[in-house]
């Protein structure tokens, strides 16, 4: 039996599949049959009910499955035959004369742009001491510990206060607390809130007015101007423990002290700003990559991506505490990054098919190792990959991914520029 093939709009197909009515029937009386030998119902031992009873209950599913199976079958053989890539799934409908139709998509042919044209900029970081102090001094604001002082209170100390506050003379939700610690400078409550507690001793009361910004996340209370009183209890002055070997054996550091200590940062933030180089060369190459090969997307897969992509988001969002019912989104949402994401797929997936590029099993596990050394333990990290095949494959498609961006680069314009870690970093 032949399949007529329709071109559509774009990559979509349609084609008019025709199937053995009589061979279908007889496959779901074969089916039957095997159900009746085991089939339990009311008034009769298992196997001996009449297989018209069982025909009743059962034939309409079993109908659906053989034909389901009939058109799958169907369906593939005529893509072979008319040598189609299929990209998703087929969606079929009844057709006239016992027909069914296959609506679907095909694989776009893809041939790679110039990437001659493609233009990167590399940032190059050396990690300085000073960054190595940086985030030491990070490490030690992390532990910082308070004492209390019999002085005023300034910006940097933590103070507790009883508070109420009034709007219109009348109390509001959230106006009110008890022993309420505040941080004085760290930016938690409103600035003019904050800086009113600034010279307060303890045992100080002090009436001042607040006005809440336009923009503040209780709706009720934007813009609106508040008089709080406040009752400074006690002032804690902080204390940075002191760079010592105590201080690095409190970050893991068993052998080395503070020297040790300020190698194994140094590795850290080299190896992170490697990660920051890798990301923003990728995105610069993909960027270029999708710009010099243009060509169609399947909107079968970008559609399987968008709800990929909404499932996830409304999966972290739950992680989050967010309850399912209150999660109000749409898959469309996604549209411009499911797109992007499945041409990507599809454009290094040509790059791999054409030019072979593979992922070494020695450049995998020399990323695993790289991913191991961030953590106290390496060994376990390393055996942790290496007992998963899933883990693997995905270590597996980052240095393929790597691969790319390299055989791109060695295409392309690079053109390094010498940057900070903080700059790299997105601190300044």
């Amino acid at each position: 039996m032949t399949a007529t093939l329709e071109t559509l709009d774009g990559l979509s197909r349609r084609m008019t599949l025709n199937l053995n009515h009589a061979e279908i029937e007889a496959e779901v009386s074969k089916r039957l049959g095997k159900i009746a030998k085991n089939a339990r119902m009311d008034g009769f031992r298992p196997g001996k009910a009449p297989l018209k009873l069982v025909a009743a209950r059962y034939s309409g599913e079993i109908r659906g499955e053989v034909l389901g199976d009939a058109l799958q079958q169907r369906f593939t053989q005529a893509a072979l035959d008319h040598n189609l890539r299929v990209a998703g799934y087929p969606q079929f409908a009844p057709a006239p004369d016992g027909a069914f139709t296959a609506t679907f998509d095909v694989f776009p042919e893809i041939k790679v742009g110039d990437l001659s044209g493609i233009k990167v900029t590399r940032p190059i970081v050396e990690v300085s001491d000073a960054d190595v102090d940086r985030t030491l001094d990070i490490l030690r604001k992390q532990r910082v510990h308070y004492h209390a002082v019999e002085r005023a209170a300034a910006v940097g100390d933590r103070v507790h206060i009883d508070y109420t506050g009034t709007i219109g003379g009348e109390p509001f939700q959230g106006g009110e607390a008890r022993d309420f610690p505040v941080i004085l400078g760290e930016g938690r409550t409103l600035k003019d809130f904050e800086g009113s507690l600034v010279g307060m001793k303890a045992g100080e009361t002090k009436t001042f007015d607040v006005t809440f910004p336009e923009d503040y996340f209780a709706k009720e209370l934007a813009g609106k101007t508040a008089t709080f009183t406040a009752t400074l209890n006690a002032v804690h002055e902080a204390h940075l423990p002191d760079i010592d070997d105590a201080l690095a054996l409190g970050l893991g550091i068993h052998e080395g002290g503070v020297a040790q200590l300020k190698e194994e940062i140094r590795a850290n933030l080299a190896r992170e700003a490697k990660r920051r180089i890798q990301a923003r060369v990728k995105e610069q190459v993909f960027n270029g990559l999708l710009e010099a090969t243009p060509f169609e997307v399947p909107v079968g897969l970008v559609a399987m991506e968008r709800r990929a992509l909404l499932e996830k988001a409304v999966t972290d969002l739950k992680a989050r505490g967010m309850r399912e019912q209150d999660i109000q989104m749409r898959d469309e949402i996604f549209e411009p990054q499911a797109r992007r994401r499945v041409a990507l797929g599809l454009l290094m997936d040509e790059l791999v098919r054409a030019n072979g590029i593979t992922a070494a099993s020695e450049q995998v596990q020399a990323l695993v190792d790289e991913f191991a050394q961030s953590y106290e333990d390496p060994s376990e990290v390393v055996d942790w990959y290496q007992h998963d095949a899933s883990r693997l494959n995905e270590a597996r498609a980052l240095v393929l991914e790597e691969n790319i961006v390299n055989w791109v680069l060695e295409r392309a314009q690079i053109s390094d520029e010498l940057t900070t870690l903080e700059k790299l970093m997105g601190n300044k």
